[in-house]
């Protein structure tokens, strides 16, 4: 991820707040913990043939998905319903991609403050 200046990182994440990422793993050396954050995750073929047995959520829960996003599928994020036995909505939003908070920050503030009680 660091090598040439962080090229990989750069290609691979098209994230908008890159340079203030790096500047931040370089001054903690933070790098291997976020990636250990991914490295914990259970892979996608895990779930397929031996579901976890983890309970449904109960609480509300609404899932945002953009059509931009190169790390999650529309699939992934849809079939999350089928995890949450409380309220659940899903929400589209056209053309931002996977950093979608920081690329579409009014569109997800509007979906939160509607989904959220007042």
């Amino acid at each position: 991820m660091s090598a040439d200046g962080w090229a990989n990182f750069r290609a691979w994440c098209d994230h908008p707040e890159a340079d203030a990422i790096i500047a931040r793993w370089e001054a903690t050396g933070t790098l291997t913990a976020a990636l250990n954050w991914y490295r914990a995750n259970v892979g996608a073929e895990a779930w397929a043939d031996a579901p976890l047995g983890f309970p449904p959520v109960q609480a509300p829960t609404m899932g945002v998905w953009s059509s931009g996003d190169f790390a999650l599928t529309e699939r992934q994020m849809s079939g999350s319903g089928a995890f949450v036995s409380g309220p659940w909505r899903y929400e589209r939003i056209e053309g931002p991609g996977h950093w979608l908070q920081l690329e579409a920050p009014d569109e997800v503030s509007r979906l939160l403050l509607d989904f959220l009680p007042v």
